[in-house]
């Protein structure tokens, strides 16, 4: 599965290089005039392990139109020559190749059906799944301004939309095509006649349906979007919903999705209306003309210019044709739907990081002892270039030392460790572990040698035990109860129903801010990287489990190289040095009691803390 996800990535990019949208600054999808159908062929790449059941499929679609237009034949012969007494054996015989035709017909229809329907469910899975990847790895640019409700609804509404077009919509499209076609040829064969009058009707039906199928376009991206909008906002609060119940805001929100339905169903009301509207006007201008065609041969059969059975296969393919033109108008509005979920998720695979993996990555330092060196390091983020969060910043990181950043909110912290996971690249300057440059290692090299544990720990709804796997999930069961002891997950993890393979809820909601904080220090533990990054990982817990915590930390820095962001001071005296940020700039380091005594910026916020 996954070559094949990579392989069509790779040649969706071919597809779309040097013409890739940067959804980081527009995350939000646009309505086009025009539908782009050549987003729907750099889908095609997905479809290349489906020839064997494609070409099943369109054989199985030959032979079904093959027998629906032999049918008119069987009717014509039994019209003309099959009601007199002396033609009984024919009208048997013709009869009994009217139903072997439609057993022909429902066998080769049922079997399109499944071979089409699994070759949609297919493709649809692997867009899936190659869009997921995509997005996993994309940077923390591309997060900034994306809505993660926004990107599941391009994996759900979006890929469903492309399932009915590479399985139904593409089969009905292809039937009707060759029904259209075929009944065309033997219109003319039948009575070229009554064929020219047919043809010339079908310019004037086609065209006023071009000229409907734009608003019904229109109407049907802006119904899309506008359910995307509505999903977006859904899964924002119920992912907040703690939130969200405890200011009281229930009823705020229930109101504000309320509009965000209401709107998406107006538009896609408009958009059913035009459909129907559209869907009226095919009816009628096509059995109009089917009507006037009879009517003319009517008139052709009373003048004995032609036989009853050879009006009767004439009028048999006309309404074919009548009814394959009218069916491929209505693929046509849903390819154009199809066409507008294909640039949306073709926009994401498309979509590059900043953060670029090194075209010939350099292996990481062996062994890895995680020394740490910032060489006049300057950034900005990428939503605001202009304003600058680091630098110039040098610092040296020893093996083994446990180092303290503080300073007030806003002074680039945080943004140092996103610059150490290369979750964005430094403006300028250079930034390297045990000498190498972090810029030259592959990302998953690089992200191997670090652990970090965060302020607030993200717990997954599934077992104690597979969130600590999180960390490496090829580990034993033995190294993760291992590293749950040694985080102290363990006492509590005791007391649940199924110890730690207990099912813990959406971001582990049945469980203490400590309790979580835990899970995500046996997951550093478990990674058992040189380096450990430690970001207010205690700043929101009560003193007693503040304490457990500590402990757990304390056995998780052993032997590591170890970063602590911290406002509580108290947590950090013990530091081997102390940096103090403020505005991106290194203003002091040193240790507690040399700070404290320089009277300082550190020294200022010691004697608020400490005096309170």
């Amino acid at each position: 599965m996954r070559k094949t996800t990579n392989s069509a990535l790779a040649a969706h990019g071919e597809a779309t290089s040097g013409n890739r949208p940067n959804l980081m600054s527009d995350p939000q999808p646009k309505t086009t005039k025009r539908p782009d159908f050549s987003a729907l062929r750099r889908m095609l790449p997905f479809l290349a392990r489906e020839k064997a059941y494609a070409g099943m499929a369109l054989v199985a679609l030959v032979v079904a139109a093959a027998a629906t237009l032999a049918i008119p034949q069987a009717v014509r012969r039994v019209v003309d020559f099959g009601f007199t007494p002396e033609s009984r054996g024919l009208v048997d015989a013709y009869f009994g190749m009217i139903v072997a035709l439609t057993a022909l017909l429902a066998i080769s229809s049922s079997l399109r059906y499944y071979f089409v329907m699994t070759i949609g469910e297919r493709v649809v899975s692997r867009i899936r799944s190659a869009v997921f990847e995509r997005v996993m790895s994309l940077d923390g640019a591309f997060f900034d301004t994306a809505r993660s409700g926004e990107i599941v609804s391009r994996l759900t509404a979006d890929t469903t939309q492309l399932k009915s077009t590479f399985g139904a919509s593409a089969s009905i499209a292809l039937r009707n095509l060759i029904l259209l076609v075929g009944a065309i040829i033997m219109m003319v064969i039948t009575s070229p006649k009554l064929a020219a009058m047919v043809l010339v009707a079908i310019p004037l039906i086609v065209l006023p349906l071009v000229a409907a199928g734009r608003g019904v376009r229109k109407r049907s991206q802006a119904a899309q979007d506008t359910l995307a909008e509505a999903a977006s906002f859904a899964t924002e609060r119920i992912g907040a919903v703690r939130v969200v119940q405890g200011l009281g805001a229930e009823r705020a929100a229930t109101a504000r999705f309320g509009e965000a339905v209401e709107s998406a169903y107006q538009a896609a009301r408009s958009a059913t209306l035009s459909r129907a509207f559209l869907t009226s006007i095919v009816i009628f201008l096509v059995f109009a003309s089917v009507t006037f065609v009879l009517w003319t041969g009517a008139k052709a059969v009373i003048a004995d210019e032609m036989t009853a059975g050879r009006l009767s296969q004439f009028v048999l393919y006309a309404v074919f044709a009548a009814s394959g033109l009218g069916q491929l108008s209505e693929v046509y509005g849903e390819l154009t739907q199809a066409a507008g979920a294909a640039q949306r998720l073709g926009d994401l695979l498309a979509t590059e990081p900043q953060v670029k993996e090194p075209s010939q990555p350099s292996g990481p330092p062996r062994p890895a002892k995680g020394g740490i060196v910032f060489r006049d390091v300057r950034f900005a983020y990428p939503t605001a270039p202009d304003r600058r969060v680091l630098g110039p910043l040098s610092l040296d990181i020893r093996s083994g030392e446990k180092v303290a950043i503080v300073g007030p909110s806003g002074a680039g912290k945080t943004s140092l460790f996103q610059l150490l996971l290369r979750f964005y690249d430094a403006g300028s300057g250079s930034i390297a572990i045990d000498g190498v440059n972090v810029d030259a290692m592959r990302l998953a090299d690089l992200r191997a040698l670090v652990a970090i544990v965060p302020q607030d720990a993200v717990i997954f709804a599934d077992t104690i035990f597979e969130n600590i796997r999180l960390a490496r999930p090829e580990a034993s069961e033995a190294d993760v109860m291992e590293a749950a002891r040694q985080a102290a997950v363990m006492p509590f993890a005791e007391k649940l129903t199924d110890g730690l393979h207990t099912r813990i809820g959406e971001r582990g909601v049945t469980l203490s801010g400590g309790e979580r904080q835990r899970i995500a220090i046996a997951r550093a533990i478990l990674r058992n990287a040189p380096i450990l990054l430690l970001d207010e990982a205690t700043s929101a817990l009560d003193a007693e489990n503040e304490r457990a915590v500590q402990e757990a930390l304390s056995r998780a820095m052993a032997g590591r190289t170890a970063l602590v962001i911290a406002h509580r001071l108290a947590t950090i005296r013990d530091a081997d040095r102390i940096i103090v940020l403020e505005d991106g700039l290194i203003v002091e380091q040193g240790t507690h009691e040399v700070l404290s005594a320089a009277g300082g910026a550190y020294a200022r916020l010691a004697s608020l803390q400490f005096t309170a």
